[in-house]
């Protein structure tokens, strides 16, 4: 057999690998291929940066002009480009929300890999299988915790989706128009996740009449096969979630912080206001707490929280759960002069929005106020705020030195922590940064 010369083989080889055109497809050019034109945002002189270096939220305020005949429709794909009409990425369009464009993919990314270039079917299955991948890198799902976030919004680069997995469910929560439009491709998408056998739509209605959409006829789609409760596990931690539950049945946000409350709650008299479920106060309990008290306003939660001291085989003689408004129930402790070594305090979104933000503050102080009365003095508070207005204002420490002083209390910080790893944040978007979870000793 005759041997060929190197250069000669090496020539052959790279001749015939297939051509890759990354680098020269540009968007312009994918769009111009497409048979039906595709319309252009063009942003302002001074907002064009912004948005290159990877703001996902284009805002109106932030717009020229649009380009396009007819113009485009809420959930239509748009080129964002310059004011010389140059493409610097494409996204999503809404004709009515304050966010005009969700950029999906810059030209940059486009360039590079043109296959989800100007096509959200693609683009869905791309993202949703990186966000997979990474949640394994971080040992999600394991045989300790059935229970995380697959899809965070802007940190997983799909603006306005949210999908929390709860052992073989997947849990969609969508605040966005574009969600709502590809519902059938994200189900799709979904449901060839081998750990996934059912899904559960849950429509944030308040959100998306804020992206224009009519939702008289929206509700929550249930699968007619996926079941109304699961038991799922979280750091060893059984948990009936219901499908029904606030949010989308259980915040799998706090994991880290429950799991801390384990650890030095032994010996300790413990109180878990606004408790849902029981999540702290049993992760106390498993901590080796002498006796802990929930409190939460909703009984169908309540209900939650005593099914699970049964799950655990805990003792129900160590552990008491209430139906009580929380300042009505601290106000009487407080009358009473009852006290904890443990106060852990996770109102709901008392913030939703920057012009409640003020009111909102108020409602803090006073919460967090009472809450200190009731800790012992040395004693430690765990307090909290889901409210991204509140995080995002870096208020909330001249919050609690307020509520401090109003109760005649020092407070020192021991602890600044967020959500678990699986709500990733992206820096280019702060705004998706909501939780705060602050651990104080109390004088």
């Amino acid at each position: 057999m005759q041997l060929l010369p190197v250069r000669l083989i090496r020539s052959l080889t790279l001749s015939s690998l297939p051509v890759h055109t990354a680098t020269t497809t540009t968007l312009q050019e994918v769009a111009s291929s497409r048979p039906k034109g595709i319309a252009k945002v063009i942003l302002k002189k001074g907002k064009i940066q912004l948005f290159k270096d990877g703001s996902p939220m284009v805002y109106s305020g932030a717009v020229d002009r649009i380009i396009g005949r007819p113009p485009p429709e809420t959930g239509d794909i748009v080129l964002v480009a310059d004011g010389t009409q140059k493409p610097i990425g494409w996204g999503l369009y809404n004709s009515i929300s304050m966010f005009c464009v969700r950029l999906m993919q810059l030209e940059e990314e486009a360039s590079r890999d043109p296959s989800c270039a100007l096509n959200m079917e693609t683009l869905i299955e791309t993202r949703i299988l990186e966000a997979r991948e990474l949640r394994k890198s971080l040992g999600l799902p394991s045989a300790n915790t059935s229970a995380y976030r697959l899809v965070n919004s802007e940190g997983d680069r799909l603006s306005g989706l949210i999908v929390d997995v709860f052992g073989d469910i997947a849990v969609i929560a969508s605040s966005a128009a574009w969600v709502e439009k590809y519902k059938p491709e994200l189900e799709a998408c979904i449901h060839r996740l081998d750990e996934i056998n059912h899904i559960n739509w849950r429509p944030s209605v308040e959100m998306l009449k804020e992206e224009g959409m009519d939702v008289s006829n929206l509700k929550e789609m249930h699968q007619h096969t996926c079941p109304e409760r699961i038991k799922v596990v979280e750091n060893g931690i059984f948990y009936a979630v219901s499908m029904k539950g606030q949010k989308t049945g259980f915040y799998a946000d706090q994991r880290k912080n429950r799991q801390f409350i384990s650890t030095i709650s032994n010996g300790k008299k413990v109180l878990d206001m606004c408790c849902y479920s029981g999540g702290f106060a049993l992760n106390a309990l498993r901590g080796g707490a002498a006796h802990v008290t929930g409190v939460d306003t909703s009984l169908p939660a309540l209900g939650l929280a005593r099914e699970n001291v049964v799950l655990n085989n805990l003792d129900p003689e160590r552990i008491l759960f209430l139906k009580e408004d929380a300042t009505e129930f601290m106000k009487g402790a407080l009358s009473r002069s009852e006290s904890w070594d443990l106060v852990i305090l996770d109102p709901p979104k008392l913030a939703p929005r920057k012009k409640v933000l003020q009111s909102a503050s108020g409602m803090y102080r006073n919460l967090n106020s009472l809450a200190m009365r009731l800790t012992k003095r040395g004693g430690l508070l765990m307090t909290c705020s889901c409210s991204g207005a509140m995080t995002q204002s870096g208020m909330f420490f001249r919050i609690l030195q307020g509520a401090a002083s109003t109760a005649g209390r020092k407070i020192t910080i021991l602890r600044q922590a967020g959500a678990a790893c699986d709500h990733p944040i992206d820096p280019s978007y702060p705004e998706g940064a909501y939780l705060s979870n602050i651990l104080l000793r109390v004088l």
